[in-house]
């Protein structure tokens, strides 16, 4: 069965991050944007990223320009936002989450937690898949949630032991 770790997707550098490098943590998995009511969200997230990172908690936050033009910019102007807010969590390239041309990761996000009334679409920015230690999506919130919010939940998949390595050679 196909889980998040076995998705790469681009980095704002250019190149390509294996998601499996994370094989193991807990992700909150974030469609981010400079110019959104929610962006000081990333304050949250990143309050989250440091609270938790020593337990093997990791936040990603992947920029979307599909709701409301609200990440117009480029690389620079992206990265420049993450930093005014202090965000030290990787930022991937920008990409799709909904449409014909929504990243692959995306469209195993919303099959496995479908939003209100089962529909699969991304709402808004910063809505927020939490991702479990086995790669499997364990919960969707929408934009609406604080990061703050989150902690319980985030606790009870940081207290899921981590997967022993597969012992076959």
């Amino acid at each position: 069965m196909t889980d998040v770790f076995d998705f790469s997707a681009p980095t704002s550098e250019g190149g390509e991050q294996v998601l499996a490098d994370w094989r193991g943590d807990v992700l909150l998995i974030v469609n981010v944007a400079s110019e959104c009511g929610f962006t000081p969200q990333y304050e949250g997230l990143q309050a989250l990223a440091d609270r938790y990172a020593e337990r093997g908690f990791r936040v990603l936050g992947f920029p979307c320009n599909q709701f409301g033009g609200q990440e117009p910019g480029g690389v620079d102007e992206i990265q420049a936002c993450g930093l005014k807010f202090g965000v030290s969590f990787p930022v991937f390239a920008k990409i799709e989450v909904n449409g014909d041309g929504a990243h692959p990761l995306y469209q195993h996000l919303k099959a496995q937690a479908p939003g209100t009334l089962g529909t699969q679409g991304i709402k808004w920015n910063f809505t927020k898949f939490l991702v479990g230690r086995d790669g499997r999506v364990i919960d969707r919130f929408s934009p609406q949630k604080k990061p703050a919010d989150l902690a319980p939940a985030i606790e009870a998949a940081l207290a899921v032991p981590k997967p022993q390595a597969d012992g076959g050679q």
